[in-house]
């Protein structure tokens, strides 16, 4: 689960998918598969969530990792390239996008 402080040091990352509605299980299936097969398996994975819009058009991702190296190494690896190539036909657009937390309100 997130923990979400701006107090730590890791590296946030939240990605948005843009899609229809009769490809968001499709890639949600694709994003869980890759999550729980292979990137909750990659140095300096800390932990991330899914969520989905009530229209299913957009997904968005929260990722967190330990350094920003971290992420950017499990993009490169030929695993996660071709499971990049296979999510890219299921949308519209991805984007991940890295985040410092600026700030925190409630129970964190």
């Amino acid at each position: 689960m997130p923990q979400i402080s701006k107090n730590n040091s890791y590296q946030t990352v939240i990605t948005t998918f843009e899609m229809t509605p009769g490809t968001c299980q499709d890639l949600l299936e694709a994003l869980t598969d890759a999550y729980a097969a292979f990137i909750s398996k990659q140095p300096g994975f800390i932990s991330a969530g899914l969520h989905v819009n009530d229209a299913q058009t957009r997904i968005a991702n929260y990722s967190q990792w330990e350094r920003r190296e971290d992420f950017l190494a499990m993009l490169r690896t030929p695993e996660m390239r071709e499971r990049n190539r296979r999510v890219n036909e299921l949308c519209k657009s991805f984007e991940p996008v890295m985040y410092d937390v600026a700030e925190t309100f409630g129970d964190t």
